[in-house]
């Protein structure tokens, strides 16, 4: 997703000369192709995010297109009441970029885990919040970002995702992208989860449970006709989230789900993500995501039982 990120990035700032990046002290050699075409364009902030969220503030202040870059531990992690009121509370077009968000960067512990972030960032007035599935939608959802003009997080994984859109998708932010037709389940997949939803949904589908699967790549704002759609017609909604359940995407449905009054919902809603705790033992992506539940064969199971 990096990859993906930094050639459209590069694209992005040929169309546009006020598009400039400013980096957490990192990803250096990923941007040397940018530094080299506009080297008054790329500022290196050094390991002080909140002070590159001000920096980034003023820039857009002055007629400028900030993008932050850093890991999503840190970005937004420890600016984030500089994202509040330099970003937000005015309105500001800064795209805030978080990078190995999730379990991505397991292995280093959980200082460097993001499992909290869309919670810090979809509380927030007038932040859109986005999650694209794989490289594909990330060049997307960038170039979206960017013309939105307003505070806009995105929230991606690091490097060597699957990738899953042979092409690119109509991407349009709030509005979800219909991977699969089933009329008995849906998958509702944030961020890097995309292959793993559609894999389980191809199990899923073989046993006899007709799957959907969505990219829920904008988290806020909520796709709320999809959510119509899917719950007024499906058995079981499954939310598919590197993230704790207070704030996350889950936590976006339901409360969606609990304000619909009268309701048409036949739809049960599940959830499968990462649990309330801190991931304080050593291990990979896949270990981390093997201790939450997010493995197909769970996912699969989850489903299975829930449509029952």
């Amino acid at each position: 997703m990096r990859n993906a990120f930094a050639a459209e990035l590069l694209t992005l700032a040929e169309e546009n000369e006020r598009v400039v990046l400013l980096s957490g002290d990192m990803g250096n050699n990923l941007f040397n192709a940018f530094k080299k075409r506009f080297p008054d364009r790329f500022i290196n902030c050094g390991a002080a995010e909140a002070n590159m969220t001000g920096i980034a503030a003023g820039m857009a202040l002055a007629g400028l297109l900030p993008i932050t870059y850093s890991i999503a531990s840190f970005n937004p992690g420890r600016c984030a009441e500089q994202v509040r009121i330099d970003i937000c509370l005015q309105n500001l077009p800064v795209i805030v970029v978080g990078v190995g968000a999730g379990f991505s960067y397991a292995s280093l512990g959980p200082t460097h885990h993001s499992l909290e972030d869309i919670a810090w960032m979809r509380s927030l007035p007038n932040m859109t919040v986005i999650c694209p599935g794989d490289a594909v939608e990330t060049r997307c959802a960038l170039r979206a970002a960017l013309h939105h003009g307003g505070p806009a997080y995105l929230r991606l994984g690091k490097k060597n995702e699957p990738i899953v859109h042979a092409t690119p998708p109509e991407f349009v932010l709030g509005k979800g992208i219909s991977l699969s037709e089933g009329q008995d389940a849906c998958l509702l997949s944030v961020g890097t989860l995309l292959p793993l939803a559609v894999e389980a949904a191809q199990i899923l589908s073989s046993q006899g449970i007709a799957t959907e699967v969505v990219s829920l790549h904008t988290v806020k704002p909520l796709d709320t006709a999809l959510l119509q759609r899917i719950f007024a017609t499906k058995k079981v909604v499954a939310v598919l989230e590197e993230h704790v359940p207070s704030g996350g995407a889950w936590s976006a449905v339901a409360e969606w789900l609990s304000m619909q009054h009268p309701t048409t919902a036949k739809a049960r809603l599940v959830r499968c993500g990462a649990k309330d705790v801190f991931y304080t033992q050593g291990g990979n992506a896949a270990w981390a995501q093997q201790l939450s539940g997010l493995t197909v064969s769970d996912v699969c199971s989850t489903i299975a039982s829930a449509a029952t």
